[in-house]
């Protein structure tokens, strides 16, 4: 997950919570228990046995229903338990994460291409040599209470972040660059960011879901009023339960279509797509259902599929701080003995693009193509070098989503022709990010795409990040990390992370067999649903006969 990242969405923390908040319970296990009917345990059988038991990719929709939404009405959406101590503080590590894009706005957000664009900040221009970034904020901009929202606003939101009281996930990416008491407010729409050291690309580690604006002060209270300058204003929230926001009317872009959103904690898979087929919902979020329901859904009179093209990355870390993976053959071995078009086509069923194991999208601008190719024979000539000829180990994975099992047990088929015994293990789905995750030598996670180059390769894969599932170090990689930061040169910037790929296919423990066509369940009365970056487009989302 993580959902980036498993850390910090509100998906990593997650206790065992009611079936629903909300909604009926015997509604939702009489739904529940429709679809899996329906399936009929074809889940897992489509996700392990090759394209040939299952439907063609072109069965699932590739986007949702066209057309312009009614204005009004009110949009429910079901999503996953989460922790009982989540927050709608957008720099927690526990933050609500459906309500964020509701709620607030940041000073840039990630565009649809992958290049930054304006949010609260119209503009922004570095000096010559990218030590000091300068934002020219947005006029007639207010919060939910009525407040004007001013460059103070701006300042303290990355103060916060960096404050270690808050723990934000996003402090350990801003913190090496930002000082906070040398921010700057030289009037109430200019944000001057001084820079400890180069970064020719600052603007896009702000385009982070940690980074939405909140009021200046408002620590203390943000969590429970979700103050922002949103579309939406805050109605009710309880942590793991239901919640509401309604719209902001006087919202900078406008009003947003719908009227209100609700939303709803439905505790699985199954119980969610069965609320979506009963018509009690109408999105299914933080949910990437796996083929065989997204079949059933995508054939039903209420529901169909929305799909994010290439919006997961699918990982197999090996822990370099374990044997056998401290021994960088053993990790080139596991690579080199696997087909990843075998994975793809057995795990999703070609629904998304093979990774080779690197990390960066193939949509990504930054993205480097070059990867040494499938080849087995070299695989046991390196682990016999290596002195692990016979190698066996453990997989773990579990039901927390439903790609992994299908991925780890295609590992398992395709690195067996490389005489590498894989023992796929099954681990408790409620437990697997607190007991598994960044503990077992070999497990299966996914990340969620459309974060910059920059934040995914220093938060991920550089030496010491908390979020390095790996816990790879290798000095070159970052020396090159820091270089590109201070390249001014767009060109040979992205030379510098194409060199910083290249080490991490050839040398880390990451093993990145695909990324996946995140398959979002959603009624067929939704209009206006184009998802990026794991969000969508809360001031258009609508609803046809609202």
């Amino acid at each position: 997950m993580p959902p980036f990242m498993p850390p910090f969405t509100s998906e990593t923390s997650h206790r065992t919570a009611p079936a629903a908040a909300g909604l009926p319970r015997r509604s939702l296990l009489t739904t529940a228990a429709a679809i899996g009917g329906a399936l009929g345990g074809s889940a897992l059988l489509s996700g392990c046995s090759g394209a040939a038991s299952a439907s063609p990719t072109r069965a699932v929709p590739t986007r949702g229903p066209a057309g312009r939404p009614d204005r009004g009405g009110t949009l429910r959406i079901a999503r996953p338990p989460a922790s009982d101590a989540e927050t709608l503080d957008p720099a927690s590590a526990l933050s609500a994460y459906e309500y964020l894009g509701a709620l607030y706005n940041r000073l840039v957000r990630m565009g649809p291409d992958g290049t930054v664009a304006p949010d609260l900040a119209e503009s922004w221009e570095p000096d010559a040599k990218a030590t000091t970034w300068t934002f020219r904020l947005r006029r007639g901009v207010t919060f939910h209470d009525g407040r004007a929202f001013t460059s103070a606003d701006a300042a303290y939101t990355l103060r916060h972040i960096l404050d270690t009281a808050t723990a934000s996930p996003q402090a350990p990416v801003l913190s090496p660059l930002v000082d906070p008491k040398r921010l700057r407010t030289p009037d109430a729409h200019t944000l001057v960011v001084p820079l400890k050291s180069p970064h020719a690309e600052f603007p896009s580690l702000l385009t982070h879901y940690n980074c939405y604006v909140v009021p200046d002060g408002s620590a203390r209270s943000i969590g429970r009023t979700g103050i922002g300058t949103g579309p939406f204003r805050l109605t009710s929230f309880a942590a793991a339960g239901p919640g509401r926001v309604t719209a902001y009317p006087d919202h900078w872009a406008g009003r947003p279509v719908l009227d209100a959103i609700d939303f709803y904690s439905v505790a699985d898979m199954q119980a969610r797509s069965g609320a979506l087929l009963a018509g009690q919902v109408d999105l299914l979020s933080q949910t990437n259902l796996d083929f065989a329901t997204a079949r059933v859904i995508a054939a039903s009179d209420r529901a169909t599929i929305a799909r994010a093209e290439n919006a997961q990355w699918y990982v197999l870390p090996m822990l370099t701080t374990e044997k056998p993976f401290t021994d960088v053959r053993v990790r080139q071995a596991m690579k080199l003995a696997y087909d990843p078009e075998h994975i793809l086509k057995a795990a999703l069923q070609g629904a998304g693009t093979a990774g080779w194991d690197n990390p960066v999208p193939p949509n990504d601008p930054a993205h480097t193509a070059a990867h040494p190719a499938h080849d087995p024979e070299k695989a046991r000539h390196l682990l016999k070098k290596a002195g692990y000829e016979r190698l066996a180990v453990d997989l773990y994975t579990s039901s927390y989503d439903p790609i992994f099992t299908p991925m780890a047990l295609a590992y398992q088929e395709s690195a067996g022709r490389a005489g590498i015994r894989i023992r796929v293990k099954t681990a408790a789905a409620d437990s697997y990010y607190t007991q598994i995750w960044m503990k077992k030598p070999l497990m299966a996670t996914y990340w969620y795409t459309g974060r910059p180059v920059d934040q995914l390769l220093n938060q991920v894969f550089r030496g010491g990040s908390s979020y390095n599932e790996t816990a790879w170090a290798d000095k070159e990689f970052d020396a090159l990390l820091d270089r590109a930061r201070r390249e001014t040169d767009t060109g040979r910037r992205r030379e510098l992370y194409g060199q910083a790929q290249t080490l991490v296919i050839e040398r880390g423990g990451a093993i990145t067999p695909m990324f996946a066509d995140r398959l979002v369940g959603i009624s067929r009365k939704v209009r206006g649903y184009a998802e990026h970056g794991f969000e969508f487009d809360y001031l258009r989302i609508g609803l046809k006969g609202a």
